[in-house]
C-alpha cells in the first residue's frame, strides 16, 4: 500500500510541478486550478499511506485523518475552479470560485476546531458525527456540483479527447460519492449509537471491509478525475503532431498536380507577399494554399474538360465509388491541360466527376482528401488508357 499511494503522489506531485513550472507565460487559463487540483490530490494520495499517516502523527497525534481531508476538500474545490475557468466566462468563473473558496475556508476551519474539540472530550462520537457532517456536506456539494458539469459538457463537446475525459471525470464523481454514502453511513451509525462501520480501523487491503469504502474509493476517486481532466491535455500535443504530419505528407502527395496546373496556369499560384513568415511555414497554411491553387486550376480548366474523355474513364471504373470518380476525373484534368496546350476548347464540357462538392465546401481536411485521390491517380498514371483514345496525349505523367 506504501508503493502504491506513495508512487501516485510522487507523480501527482511531479504533475503539479509541470504545470507550476513548465507552462511558460501568458500561462493559460485554469493553470493555478489545475496545479492546486494535483497538489492536493498528492497530499491526499499520501495520507492513505500507513507510512506518511505514521511519520505524521509521529509529530502531531491524531492530525492525519483531518489532513487528508483537508486535502479531498481542497481538490474538490480546485476540481470546480478548472471546470469554471476553462468553461464558463471569466468574471462568473471568478465569482462563483470566491464562493467555493469561501466555503472550502469555512469547512475546515470548522473542521479544525471539532478536531480539538474531539481530543479534548476523549474522543467523543457526537463531536466527531459534527466534524463528520461539516466535511461530508460540502464534499458532497463539490461533487454533486462537478457530477452535474461534465455531464452536461461531455454531451456538448465535439473533441472526442475532451468527452472522453469528462466522462472518466464522472465515473471517478461515482466513486467519490460511494465514499461520501460511506461516511453518511457512518455519520448514522454515531448519531444512533450503534457501531456499524468500524471508521478508526486501519486497512491492509485494499478489497476488504471497510478499506473498499474509506480507501480504494477515494483512490479511484481521485484517479479517474485527475486522468480525466488531464487526457485532453495529453492528447492534444499527439494530435496536433499526427495532424501537422499529415498537412505536409499531403502537401507532397499534392505537388505532381499542382506542378503541372500553376506551369500551365501561373497566375492561379497565390502571392505570399501579405503573409507573415510564421505563416509561410506553417504546414495548415501551405496546404490550405494548394488546396486552394489546385482548386482554381481545376475551375479554370472548365473550357477544356472534354465531356467525351469523361464518359470514357467513366466505362473504365467501378461505378459509384469515390475512387473511380478521383481516376475519372483525373483523366478529365489530364486531357484538358493537353487541350489548353493546343488551344482545342471542349465540345462539350465535362460535369463535375464527384458529388459532394457542397459538403466539402469549407472543410479543408474533405476537400484535401478528394483532390489526393485526383493526385494519386494523375501521379501514378491510371488515367492514360482512358485518354488516349482520340484526345489529346495525356501530360503530367
Amino acid at each position: 500500500m506504501n508503493a502504491i499511494f506513495l508512487g501516485m503522489a510522487c507523480l501527482l506531485a511531479a504533475a503539479a510541478s509541470y504545470w507550476i513550472l513548465g507552462r511558460g507565460t501568458p500561462r493559460p487559463a485554469g493553470t493555478w486550478a489545475m496545479s492546486a487540483l494535483l497538489a492536493s490530490f498528492a497530499l491526499a494520495f499520501a495520507s492513505y499511506a500507513p507510512l506518511f499517516e505514521n511519520a505524521v502523527e509521529a509529530i502531531v497525534p491524531h492530525v492525519a485523518r483531518p489532513l487528508s481531508n483537508s486535502a479531498s476538500l481542497a481538490a474538490a474545490t480546485s476540481v470546480l475552479a478548472v471546470s469554471f475557468q476553462v468553461n464558463l466566462q471569466p468574471a462568473e468563473a471568478r465569482r462563483r470560485i470566491r464562493l467555493r473558496l469561501f466555503l472550502l475556508a469555512a469547512s475546515v476551519s470548522g473542521m479544525a476546531v471539532l478536531v480539538i474539540a474531539e481530543q479534548m472530550t476523549h474522543r467523543s462520537p457526537q463531536v466527531y458525527a459534527l466534524y463528520l457532517l461539516l466535511f461530508i456536506s460540502y464534499l458532497g456539494f463539490a461533487i454533486v456540483d462537478f457530477l452535474q458539469q461534465t455531464l452536461r459538457q461531455s454531451n456538448s463537446t465535439r473533441r472526442s479527447s475532451v468527452r472522453i475525459g469528462l466522462r472518466m471525470a464522472a465515473a471517478g464523481c461515482v466513486f467519490a460519492l460511494v465514499y461520501a454514502t460511506y461516511k453518511v453511513t457512518v455519520l448514522f451509525s454515531l448519531g444512533l449509537g450503534i457501531q456499524l462501520v468500524p471508521d478508526h480501523a486501519r486497512c491492509s487491503s485494499l478489497v476488504s471491509a471497510p478499506c473498499v469504502f474509506s480507501v480504494t474509493s477515494p483512490a479511484l476517486a481521485v484517479l479517474l478525475i485527475c486522468l480525466g481532466l488531464t487526457l485532453p491535455a495529453v492528447v492534444y500535443p499527439i494530435s496536433q503532431a499526427r495532424r501537422r504530419r499529415w498537412e505536409v505528407r499531403s502537401f507532397e502527395a499534392l505537388g505532381p498536380l499542382w506542378q503541372d496546373l500553376s506551369a500551365a496556369m501561373p497566375e492561379i499560384v497565390l502571392s505570399a507577399a501579405d503573409a507573415d513568415e510564421d505563416a509561410a511555414s506553417d504546414s495548415d497554411f501551405l496546404l490550405q494554399r494548394r488546396v486552394i491553387e489546385i482548386s482554381d486550376g481545376i475551375l479554370a480548366l472548365r473550357p477544356y474538360r472534354s465531356r467525351s474523355v469523361q464518359e470514357a474513364a467513366q466505362q473504365t471504373v467501378e461505378a459509384g465509388t469515390e475512387r473511380g470518380a478521383a481516376i475519372v476525373e483525373a483523366a478529365v484534368v489530364k486531357a484538358a491541360l493537353a487541350a489548353m496546350q493546343t488551344g482545342h476548347l471542349a465540345d462539350e464540357v465535362a460535369v463535375p466527376s464527384a458529388s459532394g462538392t457542397a459538403s466539402r465546401a469549407g472543410d479543408l481536411r474533405a476537400e484535401t482528401q478528394w483532390l489526393l485521390q485526383i493526385a494519386d491517380a494523375y501521379a501514378h498514371g491510371e488515367t492514360v488508357r482512358v485518354a488516349d483514345g482520340g484526345q489529346p496525349k495525356p501530360v503530367g505523367a
